[in-house]
């Protein structure tokens, strides 16, 4: 599976010679993210020199997208905007890349090899290969409104691939400025985007142009606001993107650090340092009065076509959810009675006596405990009421970020919460809005 990428900047990428078998010419790839178990990668390639090869058989789900320049794909000839569907185990034509050309390239479910044929005409497709060759000039398209826009309008799309039995599909996607979503989301299915145009801003930093992120199932994310000119970008998802949305979230967490501390490295013998992280201790309002604004618009709307919805808000401002969390539980504790040690233990234990067959306890602690009434607290909602019968049995239950094989009626499987994603060492920035 591939790592967790959010808002790497291309230029933060190293060049590496393209993996393009049987092909002539000279090209380099940054390799945006990589799928190390079955080849599957998301590449941008710059081609030094004219590059062509014959016709032949991907081992992989391909696609190619002009960023600048033009592709020859059979003697259709297409330049910014052109793409390319190439499915696996399919005879497909010769392609030729103009040199200078600049194109995003996608390998789904394999690797990257390729079969050269002597004829197209003679070649047989793989016993399990379906669909044709696409090639679609997406500048000649027109931009259709998003069926389900979200929290307000000004989101539109173009349908570049859909696969009928598995529901993966390559889109373009516009934001209008000023288009915003107050809300954050998680999807049963992966999401991936390279940026072709424009500005937007949202927990994991600046989306412009040339950023990407590859982002697995399930993993929040949200607050979006599009800035001056709007944004576009080439958007992949591995099935049908569900948008399940969330709002005042909260999290925290901490330890104890044993040797260590915010000083440094303590070797020597020291008490634990306790330390915390949460949304409420890093989150700063950072975002701008035109950020705020924008929500606000994304929440009115909402709430004009009768939605339920809260008013929007710095992240990490207010109550903290997680500090009235622990004070119930410290509540729950005293009315179950204190203890005297440390640890909370009162033992009436009587340790005069030599180690034997014979101990001598006091075992009315014990009997105290099975005669005291216990105290459920009830927590409200918990991300794991909505776990799906099978998420933690399933093959893949080791990884919550594989695909989720959901349909409407099945229990919506709680976000996943990644706060520390691969990052661009240039641009990359997270602040705690949105967890």
């Amino acid at each position: 599976m591939r790592p967790h990428v959010e808002l790497i900047q291309e230029d933060d990428y190293v060049w590496h010679g393209a993996e393009l078998p049987n092909g002539e010419g000279r090209a380099s790839e940054r390799r945006l993210s990589v799928d190390e178990e079955d080849g599957s990668s998301s590449l941008r390639v710059d081609f030094h020199t004219e590059w062509g090869r014959s016709a032949g058989i991907h081992h992989a789900n391909t696609e190619y997208y002009v960023l600048e320049g033009e592709i020859d794909y059979g003697g259709r000839k297409i330049g910014k905007g052109g793409y390319l569907y190439a499915p696996k185990g399919v005879p497909v034509d010769y392609l030729k890349v103009a040199e200078g050309s600049k194109l995003l390239h996608y390998r789904e479910y394999g690797d990257a090899g390729f079969d050269a044929v002597d004829s197209l005409s003679g070649a047989q497709r793989w016993a399990d290969a379906r669909e044709d060759a696409i090639v679609i000039d997406s500048e000649a398209m027109k931009w259709d409104a998003v069926p389900n826009p979200g929290p307000m309008p000004g989101l539109f799309i173009k349908y570049l691939h859909v696969d009928p039995e598995t529901g993966f599909y390559t889109r373009l996607v516009h934001a209008q400025e000023g288009w915003s979503d107050h809300r954050l989301a998680h999807h049963p299915c992966y999401e991936e985007a390279y940026t072709t145009q424009g500005h937007m801003e949202y927990n994991f930093g600046t989306l412009d142009l040339g950023t990407y992120f590859f982002r697995p199932a399930r993993v929040k994310h949200g607050h979006f606001t599009t800035m001056e000119g709007g944004a576009t970008w080439l958007l992949r998802s591995d099935g049908e993107l569900k948008n399940w949305y969330t709002q005042n979230e909260w999290v925290r967490w901490g330890g104890d650090g044993v040797n260590y501390s915010p000083d440094g490295v303590i070797e020597e013998p020291h008490t634990p340092v306790r330390h915390a992280h949460s949304t409420h201790d890093m989150a700063e309002p950072w975002r701008t009065e035109e950020d705020m604004r924008q929500m606000n618009a994304a929440w009115q709307f909402q709430i004009d076509q009768g939605q339920n919805n809260t008013p929007v808000k710095h992240q990490g401002t207010g109550h903290d959810p997680s500090i009235i969390a622990m004070m119930k539980a410290m509540d729950a504790a005293n009315l179950q009675g204190g203890h005297g040690d440390d640890h909370g233990h009162s033992h009436d234990h009587d340790h005069d006596h030599e180690h034997g067959d014979e101990h001598g306890h006091d075992h009315s602690h014990d009997e105290k405990s099975e005669q005291r009434e216990l105290i459920n607290l009830d927590w409200g909602w918990a991300g794991k009421d909505t776990e799906h019968p099978e998420d933690r049995t399933h093959a893949d239950a080791h990884n919550w970020g594989r695909k989720v094989a959901w349909k409407d009626g099945d229990p919506v499987p709680a976000p996943i919460l990644s706060s520390l994603p691969v990052r661009s060492r240039s641009r990359g920035r997270w602040d705690g809005d949105g967890m």
